[in-house]
């Protein structure tokens, strides 16, 4: 395999092949768009960029959507049911995230753990060597234009492969004393919880339900809502009650049944909800007046209910929650060097196993992030 050779600032030369190994995306669909290749060509940073040699990276469901299309508004059903094979109603030309049509081969991957091993023009070269986690949702390809960003792994190319490359600015050095697979545990799911936490403004004291609480972004939004000091209840299959209590819940509700049956009408300042579908209507039943809502997918379905007087006559308050200020990411890295959250890795996968890991992931069987290693 051929390489190109690039200087570090302490002069040793650090080798980095041409072509590398990692997952293309080659369209929508079933697990058959997955192709594990061994000739990708590695990527080259331009002005601003770093190039990273990647460690690890997590599984989330935004890279599961876009994989089968769920984004595309011909899909009316939860995850689960296209998970495995994809949708044949989706359509291609609103089947990311973004509403604009993929580039195929992609690299997903919005997770991203590694170091930088080459920087392009206008980076000091001092970064060599960092070790690193991307912000997922990029702000520099659109120079930084209110709610707009990339996802990093669909907009551009990820983490699922050995290099990958980011804007430096967007690029974060952490000091801690985690693993590799923990880091890469944070990106996706931990800042699209904040991003809700800090949206819906949820203080000290107040009681918030959480829902989808055994996944990535519900078990880091546990943690997040505790350190700001909230009581929680979290939704969650009835086996995950004992994980979720000692990961910091307060009270466990079990998916699928009535919530009015444990907490009454008007008594949850805020609903941070990742599911929708049918128990949407029964969150804004709990809510106080003057509740706040604040979303951030629809794993059980993105059709919902509304009754519209439930809306104004409590005067609620709804948060569509992607666009992520840039505060976000910067208070998560804080937060792990400071030692405050602790990220709930269950298990990890060789690359190379990207399906299994997917299957795992829909069948909601482990509480908390599923990781994959980078083969190096």
């Amino acid at each position: 395999m051929s390489t190109r050779t690039v200087k570090s600032t302490s002069k040793h030369e650090i080798e980095i092949p041409t072509l590398m190994s990692g997952v293309f995306l080659v369209g929508h669909g079933g697990f058959e768009k997955l192709e594990y290749r061994h000739d990708i060509p590695v990527p080259k940073p331009g002005p601003g960029e770093v190039l990273i040699r990647v460690a690890a990276a997590g599984v989330n469901n935004t890279d599961i959507n876009t994989r089968i299309g769920w984004y595309s508004k011909g899909v009316t059903s939860g995850t689960e049911s296209g998970g495995t094979q994809g949708f044949v109603s989706a359509q291609d030309a609103d089947a990311s995230w973004s509403g604009v049509p993929m580039s195929f081969p992609r690299v997903q991957g919005a997770d991203c753990c590694g170091r930088i091993v080459s920087v392009g023009d206008d980076v000091n070269p001092e970064r060599i060597g960092e070790r690193v986690i991307v912000r997922n949702m990029l702000r520099s390809y659109v120079d930084y234009r209110p709610f707009e960003c990339w996802t990093f792994g669909s907009e551009c190319d990820g983490a699922f492969a050995q290099y990958a490359k980011a804007p430096s600015r967007e690029t974060y050095k952490v000091e801690c004393d985690w693993s590799d697979v923990e880091l890469a545990s944070i990106p996706c799911a931990y800042s699209t919880a904040e991003a809700l936490l800090h949206r819906a403004d949820v203080r000290k004291g107040e009681h918030v339900i959480i829902t989808g609480a055994s996944g990535g972004v519900g078990s880091a939004a546990i943690q997040l809502a505790k350190r700001r000091g909230a009581f929680v209840s979290a939704v969650a299959g009835r086996d995950k009650a004992k994980q979720l209590l000692a990961l910091g819940a307060d009270q466990v509700l079990t998916r699928g049944e009535s919530i009015l049956g444990t907490l009454d009408k008007n008594s949850v300042d805020a609903a941070i909800d990742v599911a929708a579908g049918p128990g949407f209507r029964e969150l804004l039943d709990v809510l106080k007046k003057g509740g706040r809502y604040a979303v951030a997918g629809a794993i059980a379905g993105p059709i919902v209910e509304l009754d519209v007087r439930s809306l104004y006559l409590k005067d609620l308050t709804f948060f569509g929650c992607t666009f992520q200020d840039d505060v976000i990411f910067e208070n998560l890295v804080s937060y792990i060097e400071r030692g405050e959250i602790r990220p709930l890795v269950v298990k990890t996968y060789p690359l190379q196993d990207i399906v299994e890991a997917q299957m795992d992931f829909l069948s909601k069987k482990a509480t908390g992030k599923l990781v994959l290693v980078i083969p190096q």
